[in-house]
């Protein structure tokens, strides 16, 4: 893993507050779904037209939704850029993620995560830094 782009500090804490959320995006994620596939309300957003563009089979229109819908989408790309990292990286770079990020309540301060990894804080650091990057790279972001 390369850290040749330089991330925006906006993005980097964007990227960090994800993975502290992780877990609760992935709730989200579920929730939005069974609220797609299970909600029978319908809002008619083709007020005074004539038919609606969306399919009339009740299967045909929960796929076009949760394809369509935009949030949806959205939390789905970052939960999978995290999870492909995650996968991808070698298993203390995994640990450092549980410990930082995945642990609550947090436990330890970057020292007593590094001590737990038997690294510097600055190593501990700069996979951080690697880890950041990783994600910002698979979803595009600069």
């Amino acid at each position: 893993m390369t850290t040749a782009i330089k991330l925006k500090k906006a993005t980097f804490k964007h990227i960090e507050a994800e993975l502290y959320c992780y877990h609760d995006t992935l709730k989200e994620i579920d929730r939005l779904r069974k609220d797609i596939m299970f909600c029978r309300e319908e809002v008619d957003e083709n007020v005074g037209g004539g038919r609606s563009n969306l399919p009339s089979s009740p299967t045909e229109r929960i796929g076009t939704i949760l394809l369509t819908h935009k949030k949806l989408q959205q939390l789905e790309t970052i939960a999978n850029a995290i999870q492909l990292v995650f996968d991808r990286v070698p298993d203390e770079y995994k640990r450092l993620i549980q410990l930082k990020y995945w642990t609550k309540p947090q436990r330890y301060t970057w020292d007593g995560i590094a001590d737990q990894l038997h690294i510097s804080k600055r190593q501990a650091m700069r996979w951080r830094d690697e880890i950041i990057y990783a994600i910002a790279e698979v979803l595009g972001w600069r």
